[in-house]
């Protein structure tokens, strides 16, 4: 068992974070799942934990929890928590499924811009990281892209990329770009756990 922390963009393919999510606990990890606020469009964050109406903090963590109370004007004081920073002391494998070509270029880039973008940039590189790319074919296809997954291989040590595979997408293009099938990430989890000894 560990902690799993499930990065979710706005890639369509985050309708599968509940079935990922589930998946990962039927395993007997500990997931919380960090979203950004695209990937709040394609799934309910409130299905992840039934015995509640509305999100539970503790497991699915947005940008205002990183910056509480921010709309109501308050400010950070020494002391509170920086949720980006706890995300990552208590994850011991941080997977992001799916990544869009958006967050990739962030990642990349060393943006931080929202609590996932942090917590990428804060990550211990001695822990592991599994990315699901998921985008159109058109966009996995550019150059930039190839370019893209060779800086971030270089940059991040104990890296796995799950390639995404070919389907019918959302947009009705046919062509590579699906994300990887919820099973093919759990086994990666569990091959990339075994490897660092947990």
């Amino acid at each position: 068992m560990a902690n799993i922390l499930l990065g979710a963009t706005g890639s369509v393919a985050s309708i599968k974070i509940p079935e990922l999510f589930s998946a990962l606990r039927l395993r007997g990890h500990a997931v919380k799942v960090v979203a950004t606020t695209s990937s709040l469009y394609f799934f309910d964050p409130v299905a992840l934990d039934s015995s509640r109406v509305v999100r539970n903090p503790d497991i699915v963590i947005v940008d205002e929890d990183e910056w509480p109370g921010r709309e109501d004007g308050f400010r950070y004081r020494r002391g509170d928590t920086v949720q980006h920073v706890e995300l990552r002391r208590w994850a011991d494998l941080f997977l992001v499924a799916p990544l869009d070509a958006n967050t990739l270029s962030k990642f990349v880039n060393g943006l931080c811009n929202n609590c996932l973008t942090c917590v990428w940039r804060a990550w211990d590189n001695s822990r592991p990281v599994i990315v699901a790319p998921a985008m159109n074919t058109h966009m996995w296809e550019h150059p930039l892209t190839q370019r893209q997954f060779q800086a971030l291989a270089t940059d991040t040590p104990k890296l796995r990329v799950v390639g995404p595979q070919v389907k019918e997408l959302a947009c009705g293009d046919v062509g590579t770009g699906g994300m990887a099938e919820v099973a093919d990430l759990i086994a990666a989890v569990e091959e990339m756990l075994a490897l660092a000894g947990r």
